[in-house]
């Protein structure tokens, strides 16, 4: 069982290092003055503290075994690692006239370190004054006199023989290649400054040296900003790729405060310390080498990506028997929980995702808090953050929060992933969870105060959809008065046939009357036809003012109607749509809408008009004249300016006189009044073939109007496709810039007919019973697909207004003779017409669909393996957002192996440097490859009936041996993944063991 005591340990935790600091005697520019308890006491108060420091000295071991013995001794507590750096100078010059200076830091954990160390130096050698020497205490002291024969003390020919002591690049090289122990206990650090560095090496000839001086070493000693950015490929002149096919790998930086006395020790220039990620041990460092972005740095302070409020920073199970380990505490960056199956890793997800309120809706019958609950009892979970109050939560759910309130974490559990990304999962699930996160990706200010993709959306498209909406109902009315208006058309010939008759009926009547006329009454008949005439006119101006009359009380009453309750509705209606306003009650008084100007008057004055034309041509009858031949009206009066009841008074008198007897005059009075009757009549038809000839040239204006207003139609519809893709722009910008998997993924809007629903529409508006083009049902579809589908679903305004006019041209008719309402029934017939016509010109069947596509294709339709990936993807690379944790059981699963190295790496290395990351995971890749910041591993221990198992959790970094074993004990594959990984970056990894 795993040791209990380790469940405290949160894993990789930066450390400060300083890899290279002198100390007293050290072989050149010693200004220590021999304090030695000043030089340690400098390291021990060091603010703050050194963890790990690299004992500089110049070709030789002598001080790192002082500082050794003074550390055996009692010394240097706080200080866990000491390592030699050997600096030694390269045989090539800066342009400071310098030499470039190199560092063996070695592991002084090695089997026989120092005497390995020793041999490895003595292959160094070094021509000069007709001999050979090697790089070792007595050569040196040899090499110094030989050069300066007036040196007789060893020290200063020591020091002196250093200086003259210079290393071939390429003899080093081949001496650390040809020897196994210095590959796996050797990390070689070049200096990278100008003075003294390969930034000094002089360009042209010497370029080519200095990329292989740099490709050799494994560490970097600098520390500016660019510097570090540069060796991690994060510069614009180099990518990572740039980098690694330059110099073989990505380069940590590491800077030292390269003390010469006693108040430097310590303390760097600019206060820029070296920090490395992991327990201070040699592996550490070499890790360090492996991933360099997340396990090296240099400043004042290391950094950290995660929000603390937003951190577990531990969690404590009580009332729990069954844990033996009820205390674990958590590393802020990548958590990977790891072990045996049936040994409790999904169990420590479901308690921490239970502790964030987040685990509603994503536990399965499989899950341990589920298929467990009975046997809980009164087991709880704390989580305590990194800021803010604990949290309890019962294991058992019964104090389970609201579920409307704000999960602290996000839960991916195998159920959550694998509804989402099944094949016959609801996948509206998968986009709307996918909407979610696109959402949140966008900045604060883009939002525009929305809190949902939908109300985004809304916002950016209502105003285009309420513009649709409006014109169709225009088109639905246009096309009514377009059918009234092609129905006149139809009744030109017969109202010219029915002018022709009753103009022919009026002159036989007026023939026959003439008949009945005595002889000598000529002149009487004539002014009888006058009369007759100038009456008809009358008739028509108050016919005229009759129904104006009745049209302008129908005014007054819509007007009345509108006020009292059509505007309130309206207005109400007005409110409901634009909420988001936010305006108060006295704001929305102004938008009550109203007639422009005094209509109360318009209406009284043009009623009183009509009223008052009316009774003024109706007129009062004229006193009866009881002499026959006294006329009522004057011979020159202006007959047709004449009321009606004086126009009848003389009508009637010349009809007494013109006649001799009394059947006669009854004949000629009734004759009389049947001209006058049917020369009314062909007025009226008259006014009505005049407006039915109209017809055309307005049915013409018309459709004109109305294949303008569909083609706005269309623009609303376009309109709202480019606000989508407008919404949607800078997410694909991002997206295309990304490269990877996430260039693979781009947005498509697209304009979808729902031909059937449109056809089946227009077939319930027809009698297909009837002969014809359109009997049966399926032919409106065809001729749809055939003439419209290509224009409504890519074509602009114009072609989708112009392939309707073509298809109305070619089909109306035979659509119109469809009708089941027979036109003779005028009313029923318009009812018709306005639905088949708003049918016709309609866009509900025209639907924009939008979609996430992965290398071209709806993500709907993709495998459930390639969603599991999206919906990863878009959680780690692009939920950013979300700063709260994300806990994730087993994101491999259904993921082929080359696809988690290839996908899911890079996706968590990007993810641990914004959030808390708790991944249960079996795939080794998945933990080597993402430099897992904490291992915790699960282990269970036999379980009795009706009992649940013990389960004990031990917890690490990468870099501790121990954590590697058990590590590459449970995951298949996983001592491959760290050689393999190390044997790449030429960093030989302890094996586990």
């Amino acid at each position: 069982m795993p040791d209990q005591s380790s469940s405290s340990n949160s894993g990789s935790q930066w450390q400060r290092w300083d890899p290279h600091v002198h100390g007293p005697g050290t072989t050149l520019n010693d200004q220590f003055k021999g304090d030695w308890n000043g030089y340690l006491q400098r390291l021990e108060s060091a603010d703050p503290s050194i963890r790990a420091i690299g004992v500089t000295d110049y070709y030789g071991t002598e001080l790192y075994e002082r500082v050794v013995a003074e550390k055996q001794a009692g010394r240097l507590r706080g200080c866990e690692l000491i390592f030699p750096n050997i600096e030694m100078r390269l045989d090539k010059a800066t342009v400071k006239d310098r030499w470039v200076n190199i560092h063996l830091l070695v592991d002084p954990s090695a089997p026989d370190a120092l005497n390995e160390l020793k041999r490895f130096l003595q292959n160094l050698t070094f021509r000069a004054h007709g001999d050979t020497y090697h790089c070792n205490r007595d050569d040196l002291i040899r090499l110094g006199r030989k050069a300066n024969p007036a040196l007789k003390d060893d020290k200063p020919a020591h020091a002196f023989g250093a200086q003259q002591f210079k290393v071939s690049f390429d003899e080093l090289r081949r001496v650390f290649i040809e020897s196994d122990w210095a590959k796996d206990n050797v990390l070689i650090a070049i200096a990278g400054g100008e003075t003294d560095g390969t930034s000094g090496v002089r360009a042209g000839a010497d370029a080519t040296l200095r990329q292989e001086v740099e490709r050799f070493a494994h560490v970097i000693f600098a520390s500016s900003v660019a510097q570090r950015e540069y060796w991690l490929g994060m510069r614009p002149s180099a990518s990572p790729d740039d980098i690694r096919n330059r110099y073989g790998a990505l380069k940590p930086c590491m800077h030292g405060s390269d003390a010469h006395d006693t108040a430097s020790v310590g303390q760097p220039a600019a206060n820029r310390f070296s920090w490395i990620k992991g327990k201070p041990t040699f592996d550490t460092l070499r890790q360090a080498c492996i991933d360099p972005a997340s396990r090296a740095y240099v400043g004042e302070t290391p950094p950290s990506f995660s929000t603390p409020s937003q951190i577990i920073s531990s969690l404590t199970i009580d009332d729990a028997p069954w844990i033996a380990t009820p205390r674990i505490v958590l590393n802020s960056g990548l958590v990977a929980i790891v072990g045996p199956r049936g040994s409790g890793k999904t169990a420590l997800a479901d308690v921490i995702a239970k502790g964030c309120d987040a685990t509603d809706d994503h536990l399965t019958d499989a899950s341990f808090l589920v298929r467990a609950q009975e046997l809980l009892g009164n087991a709880s979970v704390t989580l305590n953050w990194a800021e803010g109050e604990p949290v309890a939560r019962s294991l058992d759910g019964s104090d389970q929060c609201d579920p409307s309130e704000y999960p602290r974490a996000r839960y991916l559990s195998q159920k959550f992933v694998e509804e989402l990304c099944s094949a016959d999962g609801v996948t509206d699930e998968l986009l709307s969870e996918i909407e979610r996160v696109i959402f949140e990706a966008h900045s604060v200010a883009d939002r525009n105060g929305a809190l949902s993709f939908d109300e985004l959306r809304d916002i950016r498209t209502a105003g285009f959809r309420e513009a649709r909406e409006r014109d169709e109902e225009t088109l639905a009315n246009i096309s009514e008065h377009i059918g009234t208006e092609l129905e006149k058309i139809k009744l030109v010939p017969g109202l010219k046939k029915q002018i022709e008759e009753k103009t022919k009926l009026v002159d036989g009547y007026t023939k026959d009357r003439a008949k009945l006329v005595a002889k000598g009454s000529e002149k009487r008949v004539e002014r009888l036809n006058e009369l007759t005439a100038a009456s008809s006119t009358v008739q028509g101006y108050i016919r005229f003012f009759t129904t104006k009359q009745a049209s302008v009380k129908s005014i007054q009453g819509e007007v009345l109607s509108y006020r009292t309750a059509g505007a309130l509705e309206d207005l109400r209606q007005m409110k409901l749509r634009h909420q988001s306003s936010a305006f108060a009650a006295e704001d929305w008084t102004p938008f009550l809408r109203d007639y422009k100007g005094d209509v109360n008057a318009a209406i009284a004055k043009h009623l009183g008009e009509a009223q008052t034309s009316t009774t003024s041509w109706k007129g009062t009858p004229p006193p009866v004249n009881q002499d026959v031949n006294v006329a009522y009206i004057a011979d020159d009066a202006d007959l047709k300016r004449l009321p009606l009841a004086v126009l009848e008074a003389e009508i009637g008198r010349l009809q007494k006189i013109i006649s001799i007897d009394k059947q006669t005059a009854d004949r000629f009075a009734a004759i009389t009044k049947r001209i006058t009757e049917e020369s009314s009549q062909l007025d009226r038809l008259k006014e009505q073939h005049k407006d039915c000839e109209g017809a055309l040239e307005r049915v013409k204006a018309l459709i004109q109007e109305r294949e303008t207003t569909y083609q706005r139609v269309f623009e609303a519809i376009l309109a709202e496709e480019a606000a989508l893709r407008d919404l949607y722009g800078p997410l694909m910008q991002r997206l295309s810039e990304a490269g990877s998997t996430l260039s693979r993924l781009s947005f498509a809007v697209t304009r979808r007919s729902e031909t059937n629903d449109w056809a089946a529409a227009g077939e319930a508006l027809l009698d297909l019973r009837k002969q014809g083009a359109f009997r049966g049902k399926g032919t409106l579809e065809q001729l749809a697909k055939d003439r419209l589908v290509a224009a409504w679903e890519a074509g602009d305004a114009k072609a989708v207004s112009a392939a309707m006019a073509t298809f109305r041209e070619k089909n109306q008719k035979e659509l119109l003779d469809n009708a089941p309402v027979p036109k003779s029934e005028q009313a029923n017939y318009r009812d018709w017409l306005k639905r088949f016509a708003k049918w016709l010109y309609g866009t509900d069947h025209i639907r924009l669909q939008y979609s996430i596509d992965y290398n071209g294709v709806d993500i709907r339709k993709l495998s459930p393996g390639t969603r599991g990936i999206i919906l990863l993807l878009l959680y780690l690379a692009l939920d950013d957002h979300d700063d709260r944790p994300l806990i994730i059981d087993q994101p491999e699963e259904n993921l082929d192996p080359k696809s988690v190295f290839d996908e899911l790496v890079g996706l968590f290395l990007m993810a641990k440097t914004k959030r808390q990351v708790i991944m249960v995971t079996h795939n080794a890749n998945l933990v080597v490859n993402t430099d897992a910041d904490q291992i915790i591993i699960a282990h269970a221990e036999p379980r009795e009936a009706h009992s649940l198992p013990r389960i004990s959790y031990m917890s690490g970094g990468l870099e501790e041996a121990g954590i590697r074993k058990a590590v590459c004990d449970i995951l298949e594959g996983g001592d491959k993944a760290f050689q393999e990984r190390a044997r790449r970056l030429r960093v030989s990894l302890a094996r586990a063991g």
